[in-house]
């Protein structure tokens, strides 16, 4: 097993993953094996395509209005990591939503001055857990203190992937030598269920609404028969979409910022979380009443969570809170394209939600 950097600089980025060859199965089929139960989705993959010159066109967008703002929030959680590991910093990305946040974080700590920090971008599956071949790596290969990890996401809504990881980790720290910190950092937290963000906001964190071409070339996570015991979790590597490539670029765009950026303050207050996480709570249940929702898992609240649905599941609803504030473009474009039924309520607690299509 050997870390691989995507189309990132090695610097920058080091997957904890095995590259693998897989059959793409087509959206419709892979709901349906997931739904029935047939599939776990981990084992599948959707083909990806590259973004289009239109919807390019408004990640681009995305970037010009949000780069200063996210920086600013980088390199708040930058700042926070420097000072809860005064010895040595290793970013832990959740591949692959977290996967260009680690990246950026990674860059801000050498910005400020931390030449010991590295980045590795590892899989977590719900239901399945974090790559414990991955964690062992990290700490016993390549020698990382065990007390300077850091387990980094883009961002949570219903904390799924959070109370994953706060499983995985007690499982791994019953059982290994090596004790790990099962705090999860992330950018933006609406649902309060993050234990250090740096905002609460809804908002359209640009490298939420593409796909492999923002993310190292890589496919999310992938945990199937070709997975042995001793691999990596495994994905897939796209070289074919090295000319629609903005991995680097994004990162580039973001940095740029550093300097000018204007310190932001982090959002660790746990009343704050509490009424966050109620809000949240009580959202979901009025989703699952109102459109008999059978199945937790087919709520999709915020930008980032619609956004995936949109681009790799079979959506059945978008639920807009304004359908002319320019962070639900994107999502108009993609529902106008997959004809899928848009509803706007102004009540909404967050800018948009999505629904997965039922089919049982």
């Amino acid at each position: 097993m050997m870390p691989f950097s995507g189309s990132y600089r090695p610097e920058d980025t080091l997957f904890l993953l095995k590259p693998l060859r897989l059959e793409m199965v087509d959206v419709n089929a892979k709901e349906r094996l997931i739904q029935s139960g047939a599939r776990h989705y981990s084992e599948m993959l959707s083909p990806e395509r590259v973004p289009g010159p239109r919807y390019l066109a408004l990640f681009e967008r995305l970037i010009d209005r949000y780069a200063p703002r996210l920086a600013a929030e980088i390199l708040a959680l930058a700042r926070y990591l420097a000072q809860t590991r005064p010895r040595q910093v290793t970013v832990v990305s959740l591949a692959r939503a977290g996967t260009p946040v680690g990246a950026l974080l990674a860059r801000a700590l050498r910005w400020l001055g931390r030449t010991d920090v590295c980045h590795y971008s590892v899989s977590i599956i719900r239901d399945r857990g974090i790559d414990e071949n991955a964690l062992a790596f990290i700490l016993r290969q390549a020698g990382r203190a065990p007390a300077g990890l850091a387990f980094v996401d883009g961002w949570t809504a219903k904390g799924v992937i959070g109370e994953e990881l706060r499983r995985a980790l007690k499982r791994w720290n019953a059982r290994q030598p090596e004790p790990l910190d099962e705090t999860l950092h992330v950018v933006s937290d609406i649902g309060g269920v993050a234990d250090v963000a740096a905002t609460c906001d809804d908002y359209a964190i640009p490298s939420g609404i593409l796909n492999a071409t923002v993310s190292g070339l890589t496919s999310r996570s992938i945990l199937n028969a070709a997975i042995g015991p001793d691999d990596f979790h495994g994905c897939v590597f796209y070289p074919e979409f090295a000319p629609h490539d903005r991995s680097g670029w994004f990162l580039d765009r973001v940095a740029g910022y550093f300097a000018a950026a204007e310190p932001a303050p982090l959002h660790r207050d746990p009343e704050e979380r509490r009424e966050r996480y109620q809000a949240m709570t009580d959202f979901l249940a009025r989703l699952h009443a109102r459109h008999r929702v059978s199945d937790r898992n087919f709520i999709k609240p915020g930008v980032a969570e619609a956004t995936r649905v949109l681009l790799r599941r079979l959506p059945g609803l978008l639920l807009l809170r304004d359908a002319g504030h320019p962070d639900v473009e994107h999502l108009r474009l993609l529902a106008g394209e997959k004809r899928v039924p848009v509803v706007i309520d102004s009540t909404l607690p967050v800018l948009a939600a999505a629904l997965i299509e039922d089919l049982s």
